[in-house]
């Protein structure tokens, strides 16, 4: 019975230490919330976007661009890592309208994150119009974000290992502890 009881433990070990030896594969950085906030209205056009996420971002590999609804990017130099969030300036944005941000940016971790959201703009901003094939005001070099369409905000890319090989692996394990114990309390 002592047998029986030593293996199980093992196989309990074994198990704890293969779910706890796959936890870093979860800890890819999250979007969490953005300055202006996704859907929000604003009378006044910021100066500044900023994205947040649940992980520190890298500097210099960052991507974000705001396109206004005149199809203009309004999205100022490049975009500057601190901490947890990205941000960029914003030249004077344009029209009245639908603000698209698209980013794609690198986590500490390595991992890419993209995503798009927007903002409302009510009133228009003080930029001036773009006319026909006029230069669109204050150009930028940043090509625009293609982000995966998604229902939600954003899209995230982890990169990282699916869970599902992992349980899989507990309950083989978990099984083979069970099979050579009933074997061995046979004898």
């Amino acid at each position: 019975m002592s047998r029986l009881v030593r293996l199980g433990g093992g196989a309990l070990i074994a198990m704890v230490a293969l779910l706890v030896g796959a936890s870093p594969a979860f800890a890819h950085a999250q979007f969490e919330g953005s300055d202006p906030a996704d859907g929000a209205s604003l009378a006044t056009a910021p100066q500044t976007v900023t994205l947040t996420f649940s992980d520190t971002m890298r500097q210099g590999f960052n991507t974000v661009t705001v396109t206004g609804p005149d199809g203009v990017q309004y999205q100022a130099g490049e975009p500057t890592a601190q901490d947890t969030t990205v941000s960029v300036a914003l030249n004077p944005l344009g029209p009245a309208g639908v603000y698209q941000i698209g980013y794609r940016v690198l986590s500490d971790d390595g991992h890419p994150i993209t995503g798009r959201l927007g903002f409302t703009l009510t009133q228009p901003g003080t930029a001036a119009p773009a006319t026909g094939s006029a230069a669109p005001v204050a150009p930028t070099t940043a090509p625009p974000v293609e982000a995966a369409p998604a229902p939600a905000a954003q899209t995230e890319e982890s990169g990282g290992m699916p869970v599902w090989p992992w349980i899989v692996g507990a309950v083989v394990l978990v099984g083979a502890g069970v099979a050579v114990a009933m074997r061995l309390g046979r004898s």
